[in-house]
Formats: C-alpha cells, structure tokens, sequence
C-alpha cells in the first residue's frame, strides 16, 4: 500500500477544501487553486482533512495515489505559507529591473529580454542580481523559475548567467597560455 497515498492531507485553520467529482479546490489566505485529478482515484473530504483512495492494488494505481496525495498536499501549502524561488544574476553588467508586468533582463544579449508574470506569481528584484518568483501554486513559481534561468543559464568557464541562489555551478579550467 502507498504509505504516502493513505496518509489524510489536513486542513489549517483558515483552509477549505471541496471535492467534487475529480476536481479539487482549495482556498485559503494566498489565493485559490484548483486541479483536476486521475478519473479512477475518488478524494472527499472529511473532518477537516482531504483523502485520496484508489480502486485497486495495481501499480498504477499505487504511483496515482501517492502523486494525487502530494499535489492536493502540495495545494494546501501552496495557499497557506506559498512557494519562493530565488535567482541569482551573475556577470559584468548583468541585472534586472522590476516592472509592473514583470521583470527586464539585461543579460549580455543585443536585447533586453522581457519576463511577464502569469496571474498568480509575483515577480521582484530588490537587488539588481537577484531575483525573486513566488506564487501558490508550486508547480507554476518552479516552471518560471527554470524558464528565467534558461535565458542565460550558467556558463562552466566564467561562471556568469542565471542561477538558483546556492546553485554550485562546476567550472573547467581554460585554455593554458602558450609558451
């Protein structure tokens, strides 16, 4: 038996949760969200906690219920506490700007790349080298977090690019000068 999947995800005080048919919403001090799960898996809600059951013992049905159990339970986080990604900016003349529709790059390209935040996420940059994605919704602040590093991911010789905060980036020694 899944030893995720059977563990009920409880309800905060100030957290609602319905359940209806394959649909979850829940509600709390940071927003809404809502998501659509297996069609075989039957979630309720039930004294102040979601649960997740699966029809059967099969392996599949075994990884959908786990999964199912960590995403309502990742929701629950998501509009309690909410999710924080943190970027680095590393390079000569590399920063960013906070606007109001969300961020401008400037990254060593001939361009200024502009990042919109989708609705739900807020996007800021106390520093100019460091930004930061927060959101409820897990899933979305990772997404556009990987999508601002991959405008000017990490080189290995210099080092300069975007990054996690605390993200090691391993570095090759250079051409050796001639003699």
């Amino acid at each position: 038996m899944s030893r995720i999947g059977r563990k009920p995800v409880p309800l905060p005080a100030g957290v609602t949760a319905v359940a209806s048919g394959h649909t979850v919403t829940v509600k709390g001090p940071k927003g809404e969200l809502t998501r659509h799960l297996h069609p075989e898996l039957v979630v309720r809600v039930e004294g102040g906690a979601v649960l997740v059951e699966r029809p059967t013992d099969s392996a599949k049905h075994k990884a959908l219920h786990g999964l199912s159990r960590t995403l309502v339970a990742n929701m629950v986080e998501g509009v309690t506490k909410g999710y924080e990604k943190a970027l680095e900016i590393v390079g000569v003349g590399y920063r960013a700007e906070a606007k109001p529709f969300g961020l401008t790059l400037y990254v060593g390209l001939s361009h200024t790349v502009d990042v919109k935040a989708p609705p739900g996420i807020r996007l800021t940059a106390d520093q100019p080298t460091l930004v930061k994605v927060a959101g409820s919704d897990k899933e979305l602040v990772g997404q556009l977090a990987a999508e601002i590093r991959a405008i000017r991911p990490p080189e290995p010789y210099k080092g300069k690019g975007i990054r996690y905060a605390g993200e090691q980036v391993r570095r090759k020694a250079g051409k050796t000068g001639a003699k």
